[in-house]
């Protein structure tokens, strides 16, 4: 006989509960109605949770160094099952502390340490729906989710928000469901009504702190921040009106990293709040400069082998480690979007992955997301893929966060890894977190890239303290050859390269465009794309980011600015002791190289031009260095 369901689910719930917990519950005091969660360490960012005795609703508030940042905002969630928002009575509290260590393959910085203090704080309906509360606190951020039993019935929304002071300056990107909306300044009450990505930047009470979601899965539902002009108040609101749930359920985290520009721009908070990897062996998922042919040659390049050769024979020549194959590889000659029913037999890819290997170049394939949407399909692609020898590809137009499409995600990874293919998506969700779980995910498009014909020099400086910050952006910098199409100099260009953190970094331009600029492009040859250290060395955003990264022992330093022309001044804070600083700068007639040897903690002066930038690279100085290039 079976075991009874009400028994099933009763062990679920313990089981569930005692892997959550390394420590003895605390007792609940029954007249304890506010409870706080801090950050390990003095001056750390804290939760301040509070139960309403009158309404039962529960409302959160985030502080840094005693200060408000968030304001006291709703907390809850409802369910077929009841309106876990309101009318709740407390049960008890358990405490635990987090340190881990994980390693990455790419990121801003590979070796990461976690460190969190975490509360569960449990509540019931009168009828005895039950919710519980999980907040955790780092020394760069504050992040809460819910955990519900089995028993719930489908989830409807929630009635989380975000209180911001009103006048609180505010960086929003109005929403899409391909992530690529532009970052435009407001004032956390004066943006238009409207819904905004959840990556939203507020400066609050001498400090920053963007929003986040992390952990998100097909178990859930993608957020978006919905706002009404004339309120500092932005709501969860999720792509689906109902979200299928079997059993148990953890939501995603919302994430409230906070603090000085530098700690916001340095976080690692929605890769530590996610789950380990996934993936047991992670040799294979080698990060790397791509000479992508998309913006370079168009739809003819993608459907011509001799002209994809010629890219491979550049990429070679250059030491760069992959080429990207865009759209047009699979489709009929002569033909767009028209795919070739026998493209397995006619395709001439594994003829140029050949000549690649051959040459020490790894080749990256575009594919549409509706050729891997059945298990058939990508039965068909995926293993064909892996024996062809590709190492990697760029999946495009998933356009959604709802919850059937988070669930073909979660499909897709897990495929993709088994046949050792590294992943960039486009036209997708922004990373929250997917790459720690997943590692080989190398990329995620979610933003207004280079191929955008609109976007601002102020969108370019706002993207390192939004977007970037929670994972890597394949923005594609290097377009060189589309000038009048990109707001910024061709400085601004190579130190995009540095400013912009992707675990493949796609080159955007064409070789000649390269040929045409040394300087720069001896600068690609060295960068990196993935990074040991990331620092901020200035920045505001909308009108400047200057980025240090570290590479084994140098340093890439990027800046881009908005605005006029100026001499700007930056901060060598890199390390102690004699530093050799080579500068691409725009010059009257091109880009130029400055070389001096400076003290780290020294300002060095760049002559900047309207919309411009540099690109530094830095090494140990001693008698006899004249160049930091190797």
């Amino acid at each position: 006989m079976g075991v009874p369901l009400r028994t099933a689910v009763a062990a679920l719930c313990a089981g569930l509960v005692a892997t959550f917990l390394t420590t003895e519950p605390a007792r609940a005091d029954p007249r304890e109605h506010t409870w706080t969660v801090s950050g390990p360490g003095a001056h750390q960012p804290a939760a301040r949770i509070r139960l309403d005795d009158t309404t039962g609703a529960v409302s959160l508030s985030v502080t840094r160094g005693g200060r408000t940042v968030i304001e006291p905002s709703p907390v809850g969630i409802v369910t077929e099952q009841a309106d876990l928002s309101k009318d709740l009575r407390f049960l008890d509290r358990k405490d635990r502390r987090i340190d881990e260590r994980y390693r990455t393959r790419s990121g801003k910085r590979l070796d990461r340490r976690v460190r969190m203090n975490e509360t569960r704080l449990s509540f019931a309906t009168s009828t005895g729906a039950r919710l519980d509360l999980v907040v955790r606190a780092s020394a760069d951020g504050v992040a809460y989710r819910y955990v519900l039993p089995g028993g719930h019935g489908d989830v409807l929304g929630e009635t989380s928000a975000f209180h911001l002071p009103a006048d609180a300056p505010a960086w929003l990107g109005t929403y899409r469901v391909d992530n690529e909306g532009q970052f435009v300044r407001y004032t956390a009450a004066g943006a238009p009504t409207g819904e905004y990505s959840d990556q939203a930047l507020f400066e609050t009470n001498g400090g920053y702190t963007l929003l986040a979601e992390s952990d998100l899965s097909g178990a859930y539902s993608g957020a978006r921040l919905a706002h009404t002009q004339g309120t500092g108040t932005y709501r969860i609101e999720l792509a689906d009106d109902r979200i299928d749930t079997d059993g148990p359920l953890a939501t995603p985290w919302r994430a409230m990293i906070t603090g000085d520009l530098a700690t916001v721009t340095r976080s690692t908070l929605t890769d530590d709040l996610a789950p380990e990897s996934k993936v047991p062996d992670t040799s294979w998922i080698r990060p790397g400069t791509v000479l992508w042919t998309w913006l370079a040659g168009g739809r003819e390049a993608g459907q011509s082998l001799a002209a994809q050769k010629a890219y491979v024979d550049y990429a070679a020549e250059r030491n760069w480690p992959y080429e990207a194959v865009d759209a047009g590889w699979y489709y009929k000659p002569g033909a767009w979007e028209t795919v070739d029913p026998d493209w397995q037999t006619n395709s001439w890819m594994p003829e140029l992955v050949r000549y690649a290997r051959a040459k020490g170049v790894g080749i990256v394939v575009w594919i549409h997301q509706r050729e891997l949407d059945t298990p058939e399909e990508r039965d068909r692609w995926l293993p064909t893929l892996e024996r062809w020898g590709v190492e990697g590809v760029k999946i495009d137009f998933m356009n959604s966060e709802a919850q059937p499409m988070l669930r073909w995600y979660d499909t897709v990874l897990a495929e993709t890894a088994a046949h050792h293919l590294m992943v960039d998506f486009h036209g997708s969700t922004i990373p929250k977190g997917i790459q720690r779980t997943w590692p080989h995910v190398m990329t995620l498009e979610g933003v207004a890239g280079e191929e955008k014909r609109t976007n601002t020099a102020a969108h370019l400086t706002t993207l390192p303290f939004t977007r970037n910050v929670i994972g890597s952006m394949d923005f594609t910098p290097g377009a060189f050859h589309r000038v009048g199409l990109r707001p910024n100099s061709d400085a601004a260009e190579v130190g995009l390269t540095v400013a912009y953190e992707s675990g493949l970094q796609m080159f955007a331009g064409t070789p000649q465009s390269y040929d045409q600029r040394p300087l720069a492009r001896a600068y690609f040859d060295q960068v990196p794309a993935a990074w040991d250290d990331t620092r901020l060395l200035a920045g505001r955003p909308g009108e400047e980011a200057v980025l240090a990264r570290r590479g084994g022992d140098r340093w890439f330093i990027g800046g881009v600015y908005a605005g006029a022309a100026r001499t700007a001044e930056v901060p060598l804070d890199i390390g102690a002791g004699r530093w050799l600083v080579e500068t691409i700068e725009d010059g009257a007639d091109g880009l130029v190289r400055r070389r001096q040897v400076l003290r780290g903690g020294d300002t060095f002066a760049v002559d900047v031009v309207a919309g411009g930038g540099f690109a530094s690279l830095a090494c140990r100085w001693r008698p006899g260095i004249t160049t930091c290039h190797r």
